[in-house]
């Protein structure tokens, strides 16, 4: 990741006929004059169409602004912000909820299975009341591909502490994970919850801990 003292570099590729590519690109132009961007490459991928193969896409505008890889048009706040999270090494879970968005499940997986740190970010999602419908599922289908890897392990700590939020919603989530996780270890935190409150935080708890009994291989019901 860039620092404050290598701001980072940008790549944009366009192509004649595009509707948002002179948008991202003032954008960007303006960035630099600021001086919050180091460099800034501009392709036209109609001259030079093995770049787009390069990154992988078929669509433009597509921007790189340090490690984020973003698709569509983007409004000059929001390239700014990616451009500030990129030169303080944060934004990862903003980038997992915009690749959500854009329905890059395997691309969010594939991250944290080389990362598995970063699943914390993936969750902070949960707890922003701004992350759209969409995102929000797409974070459960991500921990389900994860289940059986072992890396839900890593954040038991964070998902016990959800488990505990006043959101009765975001609890029963916390319970689900923690049953993903096939960790005795999430055990006191989903008995905690078979007394919750609330009936479906009740009943995910107790499914979770049934999870947890269920042998590997063996069918859950």
């Amino acid at each position: 990741m860039a620092t404050r003292d290598a701001p980072p570099s940008a790549l944009l590729l366009m192509a004649p006929g595009c509707a948002h590519c002179p948008v991202v690109l003032e954008g960007l132009v303006q960035l630099i004059e600021k001086g919050k961007l180091g460099r800034l490459e501009v392709v036209n991928i109609l001259a030079h169409p093995e770049r787009a193969q390069e990154v992988g896409t078929r669509s433009v505008p597509w921007t790189r602004i340090g490690p984020f890889e973003l698709s569509g048009a983007l409004t000059a706040g929001e390239l700014a912000q990616w451009v500030t999270r990129a030169a303080e090494g944060t934004g990862i879970g903003a980038y997992y909820g915009h690749l959500l968005e854009d329905r890059k499940l395997d691309r969010v997986v594939a991250m944290i299975r080389e990362t598995p740190a970063t699943l914390n970010d993936l969750l902070s999602l949960l707890e922003d009341k701004d992350t759209p419908m969409a995102v929000r599922i797409g974070v459960g289908a991500v921990m389900e591909e994860l289940q059986a890897s072992g890396l839900i392990s890593e954040a038991l700590p964070e998902l016990m502490r959800l488990a505990e939020s006043d959101d009765p919603a975001l609890r029963a989530d916390a319970c689900h994970y923690l049953g993903l996780s096939g960790d005795s270890a999430a055990r006191p935190a989903l008995e905690a919850r078979l007394q919750d409150e609330d009936a479906e935080v009740r009943e995910i708890a107790a499914e979770s801990l049934a999870l947890l009994d269920t042998e590997p291989g063996e069918p859950t019901q």
